[in-house]
């Protein structure tokens, strides 16, 4: 089984390389001229693209292949006072020069919409503002001339006292979205709410892939182990939905995170760096039935985490793991 390694939105090695610098819409109001405000917002998005691309080259430079956007790469973007304001024309060749570099270097990117962007929600004025969040990435991605291999993830969202018509909800509200955001999505297991079962079964319904945390579901299940759950997830990647796009001799491999708990007193917090045991634990068991896996790096630590990882690694060489680069191995089971 071929394994790759990434890692979130910010680098730890590479310094001054921020790609979610940002303004606040108080600091946008107090500069008296609009069209100049706007102008800065344009300027901090093409900022935080360029420093996209850095990361993206220090990635290839690495042989790091799987990377998450940071969410925050235009600044108020979805804000209701900038309805009116479409930054694409002034950012198209930024974004068209990081859709490039990733589709050189066959790289796998994604984002992860923010924890305020929930379709299990009860509101109107929730649902519709999680959907405009959801329209911004796509659109994002499309600017960057991705096609729908490149996902956005997210949790099924709160159970407002009553997990079932919650995860109803979201299944209702799923269908209704316009099939290029579908395409798009993946949905993950949460640390609090609905377990990995609960959300797999929601996969299930609306064929949808799913994202195993396994950091989550250390923290939240239903007394399972995460291996015994892998069969059922990884049939969640064979439908159609999750490879929209997705070459016939290439699917897209799928996905899992990983982090560990940051203490025994805070076990859902994420520590520095990654612990490998139970991860490499969890790879030997599902590596008999799988021929590829990518594995998104939740770690305070950043790339950082990544490279410890594989320095922990190589003391396995030799005992069914195998160095194929500088972010990924191979696992015989």
């Amino acid at each position: 089984m071929r394994v790759r390694f990434g890692y979130v939105a910010m680098s730890t090695v590479i310094k001054d390389a921020s790609p979610s610098k940002t303004m606040t819409m108080a600091s946008f109001t107090k500069l008296n001229d609009r069209e100049a405000a706007i102008r800065k917002l344009e300027r901090i998005a093409a900022e935080n693209l360029h420093n996209t691309l850095r990361l993206l080259k220090h990635n290839n430079g690495s042989g790091i292949h799987v990377y998450r956007f940071s969410s925050k790469l235009i600044p108020l973007a979805t804000h209701s006072d900038l309805s009116d304001w479409s930054p694409y024309d002034a950012l198209r060749e930024p974004f068209a020069e990081v859709g490039h570099y990733v589709k050189q270097h066959d790289m796998r990117v994604s984002f992860h919409p923010d924890h305020f962007t929930v379709l299990s929600t009860p509101r109107a004025e929730v649902l519709e503002s999680s959907i405009r969040d959801l329209r911004h990435h796509v659109t994002m991605l499309k600017a960057m001339g991705l096609n729908a291999t490149a996902k956005n993830n997210i949790h099924i969202g709160g159970a407002y006292g009553d997990k079932t018509a919650a995860a109803q909800r979201f299944e209702e509200h799923f269908a209704a979205l316009d099939e290029d955001i579908k395409q798009r999505l993946t949905l993950e297991n949460d640390d609090k709410t609905f377990t990995a079962a609960e959300t797999l079964e929601v996969c299930q319904h609306v064929g949808l892939p799913m994202v195993l945390d396994i950091h989550h579901q250390w923290v939240n299940n239903d007394g399972e182990k995460p291996w015994e759950l892998w069969q059922d997830i990884l049939q969640t990647w064979s439908s159609p939905l999750a490879q929209a796009d997705a070459a016939k001799d290439k699917p897209l491999p799928p996905k899992i995170h990983v982090s560990s708990p940051k203490s025994e007193s805070d076990p859902r917090g994420h520590a520095d760096h990654v612990e490998m045991e139970p991860l490499l634990t969890f790879l030997r068991k599902i590596a008999g039935d799988t021929p590829a896996v990518d594995v998104m790096i939740e770690a305070k630590a950043k790339d950082g985490a990544l490279f410890k990882l594989m320095e922990d690694l190589q003391a396995y060489q030799g005992d069914g793991v195998r160095i194929l680069d500088g972010a990924s191995i191979e696992i015989t089971p």
